[in-house]
């Protein structure tokens, strides 16, 4: 399986699974799961290109760790396991710390 650059200001990220026991110990079924809004940036695009031909900087880096919609992003399959390719602006926030 080759690997995925993404183009232009695109993200590829890695779904970060949410928890499947609860603070309780209950576990929770896979219906009662929801989608995971957050996710590890794999890869990152170059940028997109300005008028002036130059491009803008990405404020996301590799191995950050970020926030986006629900909805957010098209899901791809990458090695077996399920990946979003979104763009920069549908990224919600960074998680520091």
């Amino acid at each position: 399986m080759a690997n995925i650059k993404p183009l232009e200001d695109r993200v590829l990220v890695k779904p970060i699974e949410n928890e499947t026991k609860t603070a309780s110990g209950i576990y929770l079924p896979e219906s009662a799961k929801e989608k995971p809004v957050r996710g590890k940036v794999v890869a990152v695009g170059p940028g997109k290109r300005l008028e002036n031909g130059k491009r803008a900087e990405m404020s996301v880096r590799i191995g950050a760790t970020v926030v986006y919609g629900k909805y957010a992003g098209s899901e791809v399959e990458l090695k077996g396991e399920k990946h979003l390719i979104l763009k920069e602006s549908e990224l919600l926030g960074v998680l520091e710390g």
